[in-house]
């Protein structure tokens, strides 16, 4: 691959994919919010020598001339960008429109336009909806259940009709629940940890009986670059997840005892999702990941979600870190 140019760069998985792609000698362009503070988000925070490396284009996945000025001379795109926020659907859902299936149709027609780039498309566990069967295979029914998951959905769809239509090499790469350092607090798991490392011992959350599929941000980010190396997804949906099950309340517990606290759950009741929006349970099946990629979670089970907990502890608790959290309000 000549250049790799990665959207939403400036976000949560899009930073450690960039920098992993940089540490593994890729040229990348990063494709990153337009703002006038002249901020990269969380790259800022990257390396002086990855950043010395780095090209940035600040722009706007909603501009179609952007998206295209941006992709010129890569032949590979890695679409990350998004609006994710579930509560802030319900509050939003035009913006979703505009930003996740708009802005998808963006990349690919640029994509198409410039020659088949090569298109890797960020897809989400939520378009699962709540489990009908598990584990989760990529022929799992496909349930809008929120404003969000319905763009998401959406935007699949588009992606698959330009590998069908006009031969565009596209693959979905489907992540289940990604955690890790710089998650945005609106995510479970930084809520706990910010809570907690804020002196919190009465913890503030939504429900807590759902299970969901965790996953380290360091095997999404490996899932990502092994579907930009391989043929084998071009045309596929490929699920990234851990294929281990748990439910939020014992994800609280376990992040308890990582934190060597005790703490007691309080229902907050902005947290909640309506009753048939909520995702009751999530648990991936990985085999397609592994025929196709070879790929396999390095933070599965039990185990592996305690170390890659004991990963993100660490990185909240740093005060620094955990002074970028509102750890008293909560952000829909």
């Amino acid at each position: 691959m000549k250049k790799i140019l990665v959207t939403g760069a400036d976000g949560f998985i899009g930073s450690h994919l960039v920098e992993e792609l940089l540490r593994r000698g890729y040229q990348v362009r990063a494709f990153v919010l337009y703002n006038s503070f002249n901020s990269w988000g969380w790259l800022d925070h990257a390396s002086a020598e990855l950043r010395a490396q780095l090209e940035v284009f600040a722009g706007d996945i909603r501009d179609p001339h952007g998206v295209r000025q941006a992709m010129q001379g890569c032949d590979t795109v890695l679409h990350l960008a998004a609006l994710i926020a579930i509560p802030y659907s319900y509050h939003s859902p035009d913006t979703y429109i505009d930003t996740n299936i708009k802005g998808t149709l963006n990349v690919l027609q640029a994509a198409r336009e410039l020659g088949g780039v090569k298109v890797v498309h960020t897809s989400t566990s939520e378009v699962y909806g709540t489990a009908q069967f598990v584990p989760i295979t990529e022929s799992h029914p496909l349930q809008g259940q929120s404003p969000y998951s319905a763009s998401k959905i959406g935007a699949d769809q588009l992606a698959y009709s330009f590998f069908a239509s006009f031969g565009l090499p596209v693959s979905i790469v489907r992540p289940f629940n990604t955690y890790g350092p710089r998650q945005s607090a609106r995510a479970v798991i930084p809520t706990i940890i910010t809570q907690i490392a804020s002196g919190q011992r009465v913890l503030r959350l939504g429900a807590v009986h759902p299970t969901r599929d965790f996953n380290y941000v360091q095997d999404t980010v490996s899932g990502f670059i092994a579907a930009a190396e391989s043929e084998n997804g071009i045309g596929e949906v490929v699920n990234l997840g851990s294929s281990f099950e748990i439910s939020i309340g014992d994800t609280v517990a376990l992040i308890a005892e990582v934190m060597g606290v005790e703490v007691s759950i309080e229902t907050d009741s902005q947290r909640l999702r309506p009753e048939n929006s909520e995702v009751e349970r999530l648990w991936a099946s990985n085999d397609k990941a592994r025929a196709l990629f070879g790929w396999q979670p390095a933070f599965a089970g039990h185990e592996g979600l305690r170390r890659g907990l004991q990963h993100t502890v660490a990185w909240f608790t740093e005060p620094g870190n955990l002074a970028a959290y509102k750890t008293d309000r909560y952000n829909i």
